[in-house]
């Protein structure tokens, strides 16, 4: 039930946002880049990272190596849950989590430990972040979000 909250009727307004109004640019930044490496961390763990919107994952797929040759490889991908798709009639590729890939929330108390954030600040500015991203959703604007 933690997506629900991304599935906007509405314009996200500012006041929904207030952790992102405190924090500057840089400060957000340095809170996705304490998330990227606490997935990458569960990922090389084999687990999935839920953050709301969708998981982050690793699947098997092929790489070309030399003439015909193909390399099994596996692939960090972000899947949009399948809620988010329908309600913002999105498409992507129909990829699922493998089955044997167990799936975990982020953990904000191990990331706090590993940034100067406290806990909550940590939460809400990943939370008000996604909530700005489903706002764009919602709203069709186009939106990048890179990770390392």
């Amino acid at each position: 039930a933690k997506m629900q909250k991304y599935l906007l009727y509405n314009t996200v307004e500012p006041e929904e946002l207030p952790t992102l109004k405190e924090l500057s640019t840089r400060e957000i930044c340095k809170v996705w880049s304490g998330m990227s490496r606490h997935i990458y961390r569960q990922l090389l763990k084999k687990r999935a990272v839920d953050i709301g919107i969708g998981s982050f994952t690793v699947v098997p797929a092929q790489a070309s190596v030399a003439e015909g040759k193909v390399l099994p490889v596996e692939r960090p991908m972000f899947i949009l849950s399948k809620p988010l798709k329908m309600f913002y009639n999105l498409e992507s590729d129909e990829t699922k989590i493998p089955d044997d890939t167990p799936v975990v929330q982020p953990d904000f108390e191990e990331m706090a430990a590993n940034t100067h954030f406290r806990q909550e600040i940590l939460e809400q500015c990943v939370q008000e972040t996604l909530l700005c991203f489903a706002g764009a959703l919602r709203d069709n604007k186009e939106v990048e979000f890179s990770f390392r």
